[in-house]
């Protein structure tokens, strides 16, 4: 903390500036935001050090980059923590939920950021939230496990389940069935408004990521043991097994499948990524990154804790796959040549990506704020949208990829447009 004088003091003198502050109530404030407008109007020059010093969170700094600039077009700012997820209705795309640390979940509207309904009654953290394929319901799933599901056009609860801590939660792509997978092994799959139950039982570790394929007959979860399973749905057992060197070696952090379902992808703690053939359950190839110059903070652990797979999707329209990377890569991998086609750094971890749905164009969010949008033909970066004073931690974009909408640690949602002059 040493760049500015104020927090300086305040390291050092513990307790004792604190209780300062509290007696000088709002003045202390008040002469904290003089001394910073001096330096924001006398001293153009005072900005420069300043940036250089706060180099840990960006580029820019935090300061000045992340806050002045703001390019979204909506900002929703119900939220009172970090807004954990966020997901567009599949059906109009007009309507958004988000969920929070502040154990509440929102409907909103996309074009203005209106209030519809808020999802009620969490106890814990809300990190799953997501509508049915037709956008009938919406469901709200929090850390504790607790998942209730609304019906949007009545804004009534129809139905409620607690399960263990939960891991992820996914509607299913054709049917009123929902699927999430918690902290002791399980996957849960259950029928909605009726709450008919099937429980499919991994390894007793946490099923940490998990993916209903698109024929909808089959899902793929991941465990933290490094395990994948493809379960069968119907018949609530299990297809195939991938462990051992077939498997990872560390927690499985995400799973994607690509358009027809026929390939699968798994991103790991261990930093590999792996293509695996859904019919056959055989593993087709391996994607390592060799490690770059390691950009993790210096003590954090060891070499595996600094990088891992942070998020991966397959492209619609060319044989092309993406993984993002803790470190800040980016990978566009060539599926028919199963090679490294380009590789486009972000100075901070990313955290999610997505696909246009009809282009070759992919979309990164980070821990620095920004969304930016990546041409996976050339490796080039087309655009990038600020407007978020921390980091994004997940984000939506909708059918046609004319807006993207984010959900950050500064309590906020916002809606970007996107839309591009070469459409």
């Amino acid at each position: 903390m040493e760049p500015a004088e104020g927090p300086g003091e305040l390291g050092f003198h513990g307790d004792e500036e604190i209780i300062e502050v509290v007696e000088l109530g709002p003045p202390g404030p008040d002469d904290l935001a003089d001394e910073m407008e001096d330096v924001d109007f006398d001293d153009e020059g005072a900005e420069e050090p300043d940036a250089e010093a706060w180099e840990t969170e960006d580029d820019e700094g935090v300061e000045d980059g992340m806050e002045a600039q703001d390019d979204s077009e909506v900002t929703f700012s119900l939220h009172s923590a970090s807004v954990f997820c966020v997901s567009l209705d599949p059906k109009t795309n007009t309507l958004a939920v988000t969920g929070g640390e502040d154990d509440k979940a929102f409907v909103w509207r996309v074009s203005d950021g209106e209030l519809l309904f808020e999802c009620s009654g969490h106890k814990d953290s809300v990190t799953c939230a997501g509508f049915s394929h037709d956008s009938v319901f919406v469901a709200t799933g929090d850390m504790s496990g607790l998942i209730k599901v609304w019906r949007v056009d009545t804004k009534e609860e129809v139905w409620s389940f607690e399960v263990g801590d939960l891991e992820w939660m996914e509607w299913h792509p054709q049917a009123h069935v929902l699927l999430a997978g918690t902290a002791d092994g399980n996957s849960w799959m259950w029928k909605i408004p009726s709450g008919d139950c099937k429980t499919f039982q991994g390894p007793a570790c946490p099923a940490t990521c998990g993916r209903i394929l698109p024929d909808g007959k089959r899902a793929v979860v991941g465990y933290e043991d490094g395990t994948m399973r493809i379960w069968d749905l119907k018949q609530g057992t299990s297809l195939h097994v991938l462990k051992g060197q077939d498997g990872h070696q560390d927690p499985l952090t995400c799973v994607a499948s690509n358009q027809d379902g026929s390939l699968i992808m798994t991103g790991s703690v261990d930093c590999h990524a792996k293509l695996v053939n859904s019919a056959t359950g055989k593993v087709v190839c391996v994607f390592k990154m060799e490690s770059t110059a390691p950009k993790a903070p210096a003590g954090e652990g060891e070499e595996a804790e600094s990088n891992s797979v942070e998020s991966l999707g397959f492209c619609n329209v060319m044989p092309l796959a993406a993984v993002g990377y803790l470190d800040g890569t980016l990978a566009i991998y060539d599926l028919s040549t199963q090679s490294l086609r380009h590789k486009c750094q972000h100075e901070s971890g990313i955290v999610q990506l997505l696909w246009e749905e009809s282009s070759a164009v992919v979309y990164t969010c980070s821990l620095d704020g920004a969304v930016r949008l990546w041409d996976a033909r050339s490796g080039k970066m087309i655009s990038e949208y600020r407007g978020h004073s921390a980091e994004i931690l997940d984000f939506a974009v909708n059918k046609d990829a004319s807006i993207v909408v984010t959900t950050s640690g500064d309590h906020q949602a916002k809606v970007f447009c996107v839309q591009r002059p070469d459409r």
